[in-house]
C-alpha cells in the first residue's frame, strides 16, 4: 500500500524538544524563533528531513507554523485543523486561529517590550520577511536571520531524498520542454530567472520526482536564460539517467554548490518574492528583480493533450470509485468495517486499474466524529468503527501518468443522523450551483467563493477552508496560483483545473463534504449574450452522490435536472467500466431523482 497508518509525530516528545530549542535560542541571543511548516522549495508537501514543525510540536497538517517565545509557544492554524492540532500538539503549546490573528499583533502581546525573532532566511520567502518587517515596525521587536535552530537538534534527522528524477513522456507533456523554454525565454530580455518551485521546475524541463510522497516532482532549483537555456541545480546523480531528454541546452549543476554559484550569474536575476527564499535576496543583493514565476501560469492553463489525459484518468478513477462505493453499501450495514479497512479497500480498487502511480495525499476517512476533522488522517490509534446510523466522509485521489485526481463523497451508513439529509443537500446544491455558474473572463476565484455558500448561508452556515484549490497534471494536487477562495484574485482562465468541494462540519457528530474537479472553458453560445466574453466548468468527476442524503423537495427545478444530467452522464461514461453488483449499484445509483 502507499498509506501508511502509523503515529507520524508524538505529542510526549514535544515539551522535551521546546525546552532544547529554548536552550539554543538564550545562547544565540534571540527572545523569539519561527518555526515554519515549509522547506526551502516553499511547498506545502515537504519531505520527512524537512517535517521541523512536525518535529518540534507535532502538528503534521499541510499549513501552519510555530513562533516559539521563552515563556509561550504559539501554534498558528487555520479553520481546517483547528480539531486536529487539539489531538496532535502538547499542552506547552497553545492553538492560534490564524489568519485571524496575526503574526505581528501576537507577537506585539506577548512581547510588549519588544525583542528579537530569529529565522532561517532559506526557510520563509521574501515576501513574508517583507511583510513581517513592516507589520512590526514600531512595535520594538526586530528580525534576525540565522542558521536553522532546529537541525543541531534533530539528531536523528533522515537524509534529503536522493530518488532519481525521470522523463516525462511528450505524449503526456503535449510540448515539448524545448519549445516552453523558448516560449518562457522570449520574455526575458537580460539576465535569467530563477524557479524554486519543483512543480515550476517539472512543468517546464518534461520532468517528475518522488522526492515528496504523493506529489511527482523533483526538489531542485533552475536558472531560465534569456537564451532559452536552463541551469538546473540537482543533487549529485539525481539527474543522471535523463541527460538525453535533456539536450544540450540543459545543464546539471550540483546543488551543494547552488549559493555560490547562484552569485557567479551576471545580469539581473529575476525571482518571485512570494516563493523565493529570503536568503536568495540576501546572496544576490541588487541583481535581484522581483516578478512572478514565469511557469505559474502557463502551468495552470492545461493544454488540450493535458486536458484529455485529465478526462482519461477520471474516467479511470471513477470506475474505482464507483465499484468502491458499491462494496461500501454492500459491507457496511453489515458492521465491521473500520476507517482504515475502508481506506486500504479504496486503494486496491485503483491499483487494479494497474495505472496508479500513488495517491494524490493521504485518503481522508472520517467516520461520525471525525468525519468533521477537515483534514484527518487515519492511524492504527485513531481508527474508529463505521457504524450504522452515521456518515463516513472519504476524501481520496489517485496519481496517474496522464492525470491527478481528487474527489470527496460523503456516504451514509444506514439511516442518517439528525440533520444530515438537510445539510447534505444545501452542501450539494452550493456545489452543482458552482459547477452550473457563467461567469466574464478577468473574474477570479474570490468573485464565485460565495456561490458555493449561499445555501449554507441561508440557513446560518459556513464551512472554514476554500471551496476550490488548482489541480495539477501529474503534479501536485494543490496547485497555485488558481483557485476559488475569499483570498485568492488571480483570473480563472481557460485549461484551469479546480476542485468544487463545499463542505458543512458539526464537531462532534459528522462531517460533510462534496468535490468534484472542474476545468476552466470558453462558455456556450446563448441567444441572449452580448460580445462580453463568457467562462464556464466542464465536470472531470463522474461519481454519483449519495442520493439518500438528498431532499429533492430542497432543490429547485435547474438544481434537480443539473444532478439528473450528471447522473445520465456518469451512467453512460463509467456503465462500460464496471460489471456485475457494482453495474448494478451505478444503475440505481444514477436513477433520476
Amino acid at each position: 500500500m502507499f498509506q501508511t497508518f502509523d503515529e507520524t509525530a508524538n505529542p510526549d516528545d514535544g515539551p522535551a524538544r521546546l525546552d532544547a530549542l529554548r536552550q539554543a535560542m538564550a545562547i544565540e541571543g534571540v527572545d523569539a524563533f519561527l518555526v515554519p511548516l515549509a522547506d526551502v522549495y516553499q511547498g506545502e508537501y515537504v519531505a520527512p528531513r524537512d517535517a521541523r514543525l512536525a518535529w518540534l510540536t507535532g502538528f503534521t497538517g499541510s499549513a501552519g507554523f510555530a513562533a516559539v517565545l521563552a515563556d509561550v509557544a504559539g501554534v498558528f492554524i487555520d479553520g481546517r485543523y483547528r480539531l486536529q492540532v487539539r489531538d496532535q500538539v502538547a499542552d506547552v503549546f497553545t492553538p492560534v486561529h490564524w489568519p485571524e490573528v496575526k503574526l505581528a499583533g501576537w507577537l506585539n502581546e506577548q512581547m510588549p517590550d519588544g525583542g528579537v525573532m530569529g529565522y532561517d532566511p532559506w526557510l520563509h520567502t521574501i515576501s513574508e520577511i517583507r511583510s513581517s518587517e513592516k507589520s512590526l515596525a514600531n512595535t520594538g521587536i526586530t528580525l534576525r536571520a540565522m542558521d536553522n535552530l532546529i537541525d543541531p537538534l534533530w539528531t536523528d534527522q533522515p537524509d534529503a531524498p536522493r530518488q532519481p528524477f525521470t522523463a516525462y513522456p511528450i505524449e503526456n507533456a503535449g510540448e515539448s520542454h524545448a519549445d516552453k523554454r523558448a516560449r518562457l525565454s522570449a520574455e526575458i530580455s537580460d539576465g535569467c530567472t530563477l524557479l524554486t518551485q519543483p512543480d515550476s521546475i517539472a512543468w517546464l524541463l518534461n520532468i517528475r520526482g518522488t522526492d515528496t510522497e504523493r506529489n511527482p516532482v523533483p526538489q531542485a532549483f533552475a536558472l531560465l536564460h534569456h537564451d532559452g537555456a536552463v541551469t538546473l541545480y540537482a543533487l549529485p546523480g539525481k539527474a543522471d539517467g535523463i541527460t538525453d531528454h535533456f539536450g544540450p541546452h540543459v545543464s546539471v549543476v550540483d546543488q551543494t554548490i547552488f549559493a555560490d554559484h547562484l552569485t557567479q550569474q551576471s545580469g539581473p536575476i529575476r525571482v518571485d518574492p512570494k516563493t523565493c527564499p529570503q536568503a536568495v535576496k540576501t546572496l544576490l543583493g541588487d541583481k535581484v528583480v522581483e516578478g512572478s514565476d514565469p511557469c505559474a501560469l502557463p502551468k495552470a492553463r492545461k493544454n488540450p493533450t493535458e486536458i484529455a489525459g485529465s478526462r482519461a484518468a477520471h474516467m479511470r478513477d471513477g470506475a474505482a470509485m464507483v465499484q468502491f462505493l458499491a462494496w461500501l453499501d454492500a459491507e457496511a450495514p453489515k458492521g465491521g468495517l473500520t476507517e482504515i479497512d475502508v481506506v486500504k479497500r479504496l486503494e486496491s480498487f485503483r491499483r487494479d486499474t494497474n495505472a496508479l502511480r500513488d495517491i494524490s495525499f493521504e485518503t481522508i476517512s472520517g467516520a461520525g466524529p471525525n468525519g468533521a476533522i477537515v483534514h484527518y488522517r487515519v492511524t492504527e490509534a485513531t481508527n474508529r468503527a463505521v457504524n450504522v446510523g452515521e456518515l463516513l466522509l472519504v476524501d481520496s485521489g489517485g496519481q496517474y501518468i496522464d492525470g491527478t485526481t481528487d474527489i470527496t463523497r460523503t456516504i451514509t451508513i444506514g439511516t442518517p443522523p439528525e440533520d444530515a439529509i438537510a445539510s447534505y443537500t444545501a452542501v450539494l446544491r452550493g456545489m452543482v450551483n458552482l459547477s452550473r455558474t457563467r461567469f466574464p473572463k478577468g473574474h477570479a476565484g474570490r468573485d464565485l467563493d460565495a456561490i458555493a455558500r449561499q445555501p449554507l448561508w441561508d440557513m446560518g452556515r459556513d464551512f472554514d477552508h476554500g471551496t476550490g484549490h488548482g489541480v495539477g497534471a501529474y503534479l501536485s494536487v494543490h496547485e497555485g496560483p488558481q483557485g476559488i477562495s475569499r483570498r485568492n484574485t488571480v483570473p480563472l482562465e481557460p485549461g484551469m483545473i479546480l476542485s468544487n468541494e463545499p463542505g458543512y462540519y458539526r464537531e462532534g457528530a459528522f462531517g460533510i463534504r462534496i468535490e468534484n474537479l472542474i476545468v476552466v472553458e470558453a462558455a456556450d453560445d446563448l441567444p441572449t449574450a452580448d460580445d462580453r466574453e463568457m467562462y464556464q466548468f466542464e465536470t472531470l468527476t463522474f461519481v454519483p452522490f449519495d442520493r439518500r442524503l438528498i431532499d429533492v423537495g430542497q432543490l429547485t427545478d435547474a438544481e434537480r435536472g443539473w444532478i439528473d444530467a450528471y447522473h445520465r452522464t456518469t451512467l453512460d461514461k463509467i456503465g462500460g467500466r464496471v460489471e456485475g453488483a457494482a453495474l448494478a449499484w451505478l444503475q440505481q445509483a444514477c436513477a433520476p431523482l
